[in-house]
């Protein structure tokens, strides 16, 4: 039997069935990096640009057989779960994670669409915090995720740099915290923090409303992972991706919001 050919990237999350978000968008970003894209999909999702009109997870055993599926054939050397909708499919997963050992996990813990719709259940959230995080090698919240995973407000950038190290302690080897949700015009600020400390990077801050950002994130980092990069460079590499994916915006729905440019914003190098 050969040896695979290419290396491969999985992710584990929800279908958008308006193609922006979601599985969608992970496996445009795979792409885009010129990494063979793999998928289970562990929620189905009616979902257009206006929002999530509903949610179906799929039974337990498929969801382990897709996952069993793809690492008993694939060069699998990075993992990215998103939407996890509720705390018997967070099980599975991470009994699947410790089973198969991939090299790298990125966690992008999915709590509320853009919409503000909720996708993730209440009693799901402590299985995210105790079975996830511990295996994580980064974990990507947004400030609205990171509030719920901290069980507090952030409402200012002093609060931020604080959050980070404190969900650092929860137990992943990295965190990203995005800033996008902060008020006011300036900069958005990112923070990547881990044992060796934090840093910050920042982009100009997009007059516009995005679906996808979340996911596009975390795929790119766990795209870079697979090819090899560091997880410091490949945070900052996938936070300019997503960047460039947002400035190369189309709105392909009846609503404003912008959809990413995922290949457009291919990177080069």
């Amino acid at each position: 039997m050969t040896a695979p050919s290419v290396v491969s990237a999985l992710t584990i999350a929800g279908s958008d069935s308006g193609g922006g978000a979601g599985i969608q968008a992970d496996l445009k970003t795979f792409a885009a990096h010129r990494v063979h894209g793999l998928s289970a999909i562990a929620a189905l999702t009616a979902q257009h640009t206006r929002g999530v009109t509903a949610v179906n997870v799929p039974p337990m055993d498929f969801l382990r057989a897709q996952l069993d599926a793809c690492f008993e054939d694939f060069d699998i050397r990075a993992v990215k779960l998103g939407m996890l909708a509720t705390a018997e499919v967070i099980a599975v997963v991470a009994d699947a994670v410790r089973s198969h050992h991939p090299a790298t996990l990125v966690v992008d813990p999915v709590m509320v669409a853009t919409s503000g719709a909720k996708l993730l259940e209440d009693h799901a959230l402590h299985a995210l915090r105790t079975q996830l995080l511990p295996l994580a090698d980064v974990v990507t919240p947004n400030l609205p995720e990171a509030e719920l995973l901290l069980g507090r407000r952030i409402p200012d950038a002093a609060s931020m740099r604080v959050a980070a190290h404190d969900l650092l302690a929860l137990g992943a080897r990295a965190v990203f915290l995005k800033g996008g949700h902060l008020p006011g015009d300036g900069d958005v600020v990112d923070l990547y923090v881990d044992n060796d400390g934090l840093i910050e990077t920042s982009h100009p801050r997009l007059a516009l409303e995005a679906h996808g950002t979340g996911c596009t994130l975390a795929s790119a980092i766990a795209a870079r992972c697979a090819q090899g990069m560091a997880m410091k460079g490949a945070c900052l590499a996938a936070s300019d991706y997503v960047h460039a994916a947002l400035r190369r915006g189309y709105r392909p729905g009846r609503s404003d919001t912008v959809v990413l440019d995922h290949i457009g914003a291919a990177p080069t190098a």
